[in-house]
């Protein structure tokens, strides 16, 4: 028997302009994360630059068994989050296939 498992990550480093707290901060990415989690059933975490308040890095993986469908993924919850999140900077992204 044999199965092809399929990781698609994708980690965005972000600007969070007009930030003043790292509560601030946790309240804007808690929404993200969760809506992000939500609309595409991925799973999403924190990875970075957890005590700067107007910066942050975000990783959001699937697994999937399809290297296409493991880029789609990774690309429409790109786009969506720049749509969704325009006072939010990307500033970084890297999208990893595995």
């Amino acid at each position: 028997m044999h199965h092809t498992t399929i990781i698609g990550l994708l980690t965005v480093e972000l600007e969070l302009p007009g930030v003043s707290s790292l509560k601030e901060k946790r309240s804007i990415l808690k929404s993200l994360t969760n809506r992000v989690q939500k609309q595409f059933n991925v799973s999403v975490a924190e990875v970075g630059y957890n005590d700067v308040w107007q910066s942050a890095a975000i990783a959001i993986a699937t697994v999937t068994n399809s290297t296409r469908h493991a880029n789609q993924v990774v690309d429409t919850v790109l786009k969506w989050i720049e749509q969704n999140f325009p006072d939010l900077e990307i500033i970084g992204e890297r999208i990893e296939i595995i």
